[in-house]
């Protein structure tokens, strides 16, 4: 045993050499440190457990405090307050033999406090400056109390709207996702983590988790390698590249080998592929729920996990109650121990905790950094961005400040809900309601009438399900003809009916997974209700998903989704249904027609038999359905404003270039309509040959642009080679010599269009 040991620490000393020449002053602390430690307190390093009952005044006695002095904790996570924080870190810095600094990390996904639209809300923002500025507030807000590490950004790419998290992810597209993996990693980490104001970022679900079958949160991924390095795996190179500094393992296997203990996965893509220098968490509980894969034991999996390259285990305690008999055993190595450990404390050097554990837990900062009025008043101006005007017929919107308005639905006086999924350190009594957000914002301009209508569902079970965490919607004890009869009879006495239907909070996000797409029949017939009135009627949709709205489509004159646009919702969405804000997001996930669809994306494959016509009629022995058609309801990139925009004048500066040469594109954007406005100018690429089959159009660039009413922007992009670039069936990363066709519009539909070539 002790041989292995001189061995072991022989062989860590030559595996850190590189790291040493990048940071020694930490390389040779961490050094010093570990060579202090016992094998318990290595072990020890590797345990993240929860806070469990742990509350302010209470921390020496909660039933983690022994471990912690044992030295047998390296961090802990779901633990709020400043004050509780400062408790616990002085148990380890006071008490543990060797005084090192726990981790605190939490769930900071779409803001602390103060919060900002669901991810998938935000990321139809396509505006990249204020996505990093939500992570910057995020962590300004966490880090004042307390809290270093957030297991955020979730980038995980999905087609698949069954799946509750598509609303903690930024839709289907690999490349605008990417873009937002960097933005968020930055956004969160700055350029400086010794700051006080910065956290660790943890990039997750590593990998694939985006791909459940059948929709079914936990389920099985199955798909080839090439899908893997094109389309779900770039966003998570994206974060990589940004300097992330934890990668969190996904729930799912990947070729028949769980994500936890997939060495492939972790080492030779994560780690030799990437070059990935931080440290693996797994998620909650992952390593033991490895044995219901039918992988092993608690011991096995424990050991599979760390030869994998996983180095914390959260919650399971799998490390910390096996690893030490795999060491005796030689199912393990001290080698592979101690790498563990160097890489959580290289993070906590990185972090400044060795200088100052007590950085994070500055009373004042958590009083007067938090949920303030500046960061209030840019998370209102954020979600206004993230919300996507569906439909508008008529010009409908925007509302006028005057007469009187219908406020109508399950949602319209909800504020424990419009802070949406994942939102757990929200304070939902904070949060503004579209009936308060509304009244605020009309004054005493225009009357607004307020009836429920109807309640989530008629399933009372169900609704109890969708409105978990505190998020309840008052479910009413009245009759659904009382209810209706209440909304009919203020609906009758308006100028216009606003309804404010859909999804609960937590009818979408983690274990949210749904066989229906609709929005659930009592709302639907509460809306087709209204509409019989003959008043106009405004869908303003809550969700966190793609949602089927065929009928909607058909009836409402005007449908704006606003997602669940966080604790400032209220304001947002009036600021935007009464025009002081014109909507601008895009889609960034496709609408289906119906579920039968599902997975539909924008980048398919094309078949050997393409459905020719764009009419929806059924053609025989052809790619399509005999029961719907084939294009969606809403594309990817979709999205209205209240003014027009006309694109023209598509040129390219060459329609021939080399490898080394870059393609410069513009066109020309007319801002023809009465009002001011943002659009989103979207390019997308077709290789026309390739040595696979490549995508029937893929996003290769964007910009966000203001243009005033009747004014003219020229927008440019440069295409270079890596633009072109794919994975082959070998793997490899190439552009193939060829023809391409260049396409640039307002979604994914763009007509536009010209052609180039790639010389060899």
């Amino acid at each position: 045993m002790k041989l292995q040991q001189n061995i072991s620490i022989l062989l860590l000393i030559v595996s850190f050499t590189i790291q040493a020449q990048q940071n020694p002053a930490r390389e040779k602390f961490v050094n010093e440190l570990m060579a202090k430690m016992t094998l318990d307190e290595k072990i020890g390093q590797l345990n993240l457990p929860t806070s469990g009952d742990i509350t302010t005044g209470q921390a020496n006695s909660s039933n983690i405090a022994k471990k912690i002095e044992e030295g047998k904790v390296g961090g802990l996570f779901n633990i709020k307050s400043v004050q509780k924080i400062k408790e616990v870190q002085k148990i380890a810095i006071e008490k543990s033999r060797l005084k090192i600094p726990l981790l605190f990390g939490m769930d900071v996904i779409h803001g602390y406090e103060t919060t900002f639209p669901i991810p998938l809300g935000l990321s139809s923002s396509w505006n990249m400056d204020l996505i990093k500025r939500s992570a910057q507030i995020a962590a300004q807000e966490a880090s004042a109390d307390g809290i270093n590490w957030t297991f955020s950004p979730m980038v995980d790419i999905s087609r698949e709207p069954r799946w509750g998290r598509v609303s903690e992810g930024s839709g289907e597209d690999p490349y605008l996702g990417s873009q937002i993996a960097k933005a968020m990693v930055q956004g969160y980490q700055g350029d400086d983590l010794s700051k006080n104001n910065t956290i660790l970022s943890c990039v997750k679900h590593f990998a694939l988790y985006g791909a459940p079958e059948a929709g079914r949160e936990y389920n099985t991924v199955d798909m080839s390698r090439i899908r893997m390095y094109n389309d779900y795996f770039p966003p998570y190179k994206a974060a990589v590249d940004a300097g992330v500094s934890s990668v969190m393992a996904s729930f799912n296997e990947i070729d028949g080998i769980p994500a936890t203990c997939n060495k492939w996965l972790m080492t030779d893509v994560l780690r030799k592929q990437w070059g990935f220098k931080g440290f693996v968490v797994t998620d909650y509980t992952a390593i033991p729920e490895m044995s219901e894969h039918g992988i092993g034991d608690l011991q096995t999996v424990s050991a599979l996990a760390l030869k994998a390259g996983i180095e914390m285990d959260m919650v399971g305690e799998g490390f910390l109650t096996t690893l030490k008999k795999s060491l005796d055993e030689g199912k393990v190595t001290l080698t592979e121990i101690n790498n563990a450990v160097k890489l959580i404390l290289n993070a906590k050097y990185d972090l400044g905790l060795f200088q100052d554990p007590y950085k994070y837990c500055d009373l004042n900062r958590a009083k007067t950094e938090i949920f303030t009025k500046s960061n209030r008043a840019e998370a209102r101006k954020i979600a206004s961005e993230s919300m996507v005007l569906l439909k508008n017929k008529n010009q409908l919107l925007p509302l006028k400040k005057s007469g009187t308005i219908a406020l109508i639905g399950p949602l319209a006086d909800a504020k424990e809900n419009m802070a949406g999924t994942w939102s757990v350190a929200t304070k939902q009594e904070n949060s503004i309601s579209l009936l308060a957000g509304m009244k605020s914002v009309v004054g005493t301009s225009a009357k607004i009438l307020y009836a429920k209508g109807s309640n989530l569902d008629d399933d009372a079970a169900l609704e109890e399900r969708g409105t978990m965490f505190g998020k309840t919607l008052h479910r009413d004890s009245r009759t659904k003809e009382e209810l209706l009869n209440e909304a009919l009879k203020i609906a009758i006495h308006s100028d216009v009916i606003v309804a404010a239907l859909g999804e609960s909070a937590e009818l979408s996000g983690e274990c949210s997974s749904r066989t229906n797409l609709e929005i659930p029949q009592t709302q639907k017939e509460l809306l087709q209700a209204l509409l019989k009135t003959g008043k106009p009627v405004v869908l303003v949709l809550f969700n966190g998903r793609p949602l089927v709205l065929n009928q909607e489509n058909d009836t409402v004159p005007a449908i704006l989704d606003v997602w669940f646009a966080g604790s400032e919702a209220g304001l947002a969405i009036a600021d935007v249904l009464f025009g002081d804000e014109n909507p601008s997001g895009k889609l960034t996930i496709t609408f289906p027609r119906s579920l039968g669809q599902v997975p539909i994306y924008y980048n398919h494959k094309n078949t050997g038999r393409p459905l020719g016509n764009k009419d929806g009629v059924f053609e025989k022995f052809k790619s399509n359905y005999i029961d719907e058609r084939n294009e969606p309801l809403f594309p990817f990139g979709y999205g209205l404003s209240y003014t027009t925009f006309e694109y023209s004048n598509l040129k390219i500066s060459s329609t021939k270039i080399s490898t080394s040469q870059t393609l410069k594109v513009t066109v020309d954007v007319v801002n023809t309509g009465n009002f001011d406005g943002k659009e989103v100018v979207q390019l997308y690429i077709r290789d026309l040959v390739g040595s696979v089959t490549r995508p029937v159009r893929e996003l290769k660039g964007f910009q966000k642009i203001a243009i005033k009413k009747g004014e003219k922007q020229t927008v440019t992009f440069q295409i270079t080679e890596e633009d072109l670039k794919f994975y082959n069936s070998d793997l490899q990363f190439v552009a193939e010599p060829g023809q391409f066709e260049i396409f640039v519009g307002s979604n994914s539909n763009a007509e536009l269009k010209t052609l180039f070539e790639l010389g060899q």
